[in-house]
């Protein structure tokens, strides 16, 4: 099957894959790193699925040399992957553990040696409990806790790693783990929400200033933010406001502010919560972006909801028949449309799409194969919007696919799985998935290289 035309990318683009710490890494008090607020709301009955939790995860914490030579396999130009915040600093702020810095300065040495470019990303969602028993998010000290750890990892591992990413996805942060309490740690409060929304933003600044300090090498820093296009459900005037309103909670409180725009007013007003901003707070958050990170997984169906919370919509079904076992619609025509409205609209200089994947049921075959045509159909519809975007202007830099491995998938445990790799939980045993083995062609069409899977 010939590959998506990426003729548009041009020579110098990047293909990757994508992780983050406490979905794979296990070890989870190995090595002095101290329990983050996922390891507590693991604990909370009902707040997992199958009650399970990251303690053992894929055990990428012993098992790395063999997931990076899948990855070299594959052919990966890079890897994102995230650093845990209770590895470095375990009590949030104060004393650093110099155990959990050499576990990730081997890793950066041995990504270096197999050809692999390293994206470090800071946070993503594994804040030290001990920062959240000082209050956590909608508490300031917990931004400049942040900035403290930022500049740490950065005098660390700033001489050999040049992309940054201050935080992942802070809309799930703020939004599902302090409004809807469905992610760690688990509050379901508007006020403390959206302060948590503005200290994250807050952090966001703070660290992009520490990490730009105490690196000794060249810095490339961005934000990793997930966005949707929003579409009514109706032409009525209530799903057509609602669906405005969609659009500001999703995507626009999220990249005006960082983007030197400020906070959307009309969101402002919806929720009713005044913003404990204080001095340059705005300016500070606003820092220069060297790019600016995508993690698309579907769009939104809105319909007014005004029976309900703040900021009253609901999100419907989407049209399109094929769905992933998430329930996630398969819609490729969002991602494209994302790119290009933070092309024109946002006048964005470098885009990658950091984060797009897609969870199915997969089978290991009798032999011990494992056929995905969903997700490698997915793929392949996924990289061909991303080619649409460039050809029409989009100046989108990378792709990292979600995920290298299945792992803990947040509040679904270990049942949704997302890799190019197939990870046995009970051996550990790692396959390369058909999918793995299509993004493997893929890159080698891309790239003329020779790539062995």
């Amino acid at each position: 099957m010939p590959a998506p035309d990426t003729a548009a990318f041009g020579p110098d683009f990047v293909w990757g894959v994508a992780t983050s710490a406490y979905q794979i890494e296990g070890a989870a008090a190995e090595d002095g790193k101290a329990p983050s607020i996922w390891d507590t709301f693991c604990k909370v009955p009902g707040a997992i699925d199958n009650g399970d939790d990251g303690e053992h995860a894929c055990d990428h914490y012993h098992r790395w040399p063999e997931d990076f030579a899948l990855m070299r396999a594959m052919g990966a130009d890079a890897y994102r992957f995230s650093i845990a915040w209770p590895r470095i600093v375990p009590e949030g702020t104060g004393k650093v553990n110099a155990k959990g810095l050499a576990f990730y300065d081997r890793q950066v040495d041995a990504l270096l040696e197999a050809g692999i470019r390293p994206n470090a990303t800071l946070y993503h969602w594994d804040l030290p409990q001990a920062q959240q028993d000082r209050g956590g998010w909608p508490e300031r000290a917990t931004a400049e806790a942040f900035a403290e750890y930022a500049g740490v990892v950065a005098a660390a591992l700033g001489d050999r790693v040049t992309d940054w990413s201050t935080l992942n996805e802070p809309l799930c942060s703020a939004w599902i783990g302090h409004l809807e309490g469905r992610m760690a740690p688990g509050v379901q409060d508007l006020t403390a929400a959206v302060r948590a929304s503005f200290h994250l933003h807050l952090g966001h600044g703070l660290a992009a200033q520490a990490v730009r300090a105490a690196s000794p090498g060249q810095v490339r820093l961005g934000i990793v933010n997930n966005l949707s296009p929003c579409e009514p459900a109706s032409d009525s005037e209530a799903d057509l406001a609602a669906t405005r309103r969609a659009d500001g909670h999703i995507n626009r409180w999220w990249l005006d502010p960082v983007l030197g725009r400020g906070y959307p007013q009309d969101m402002l007003d919806v929720y009713g919560v005044e913003l404990p901003v204080r001095g340059n707070d705005l300016a500070t958050i606003a820092q220069p972006l060297d790019w600016m990170g995508v993690n698309y997984y579907f769009r939104q169906i809105i319909a007014d909801d005004p029976t309900g919370a703040a900021p009253y919509f609901r999100q419907l079904a989407g049209t399109n028949p094929e769905h992933t076992s998430m329930g996630w619609e398969v819609h490729a025509a969002g991602l494209e449309q994302l790119l290009l409205r933070l092309t024109r609209e946002y006048g964005v200089k470098e885009l990658m799409v950091t984060e797009n994947g897609s969870a199915y049921t997969d089978t290991v075959a009798a032999d011990g194969s494992v056929h995905d045509p969903g997700r490698t159909s997915y793929l392949e519809q996924h990289i061909a919007a991303c080619a649409r975007a460039a050809a029409a202007g989009a100046p989108l830099s990378a792709y990292y696919a979600w995920s290298l491995l299945d792992n803990f998938e947040w509040a679904y445990g270990y049942d949704k799985r997302f890799g190019l790799i197939h990870v046995d939980y009970e051996t550990q045993k790692r396959t390369l998935k058909t999918s793995g083995r299509r993004y493997a062609e893929i890159i080698r069409a891309h790239s003329g290289e020779s790539v062995s899977v």
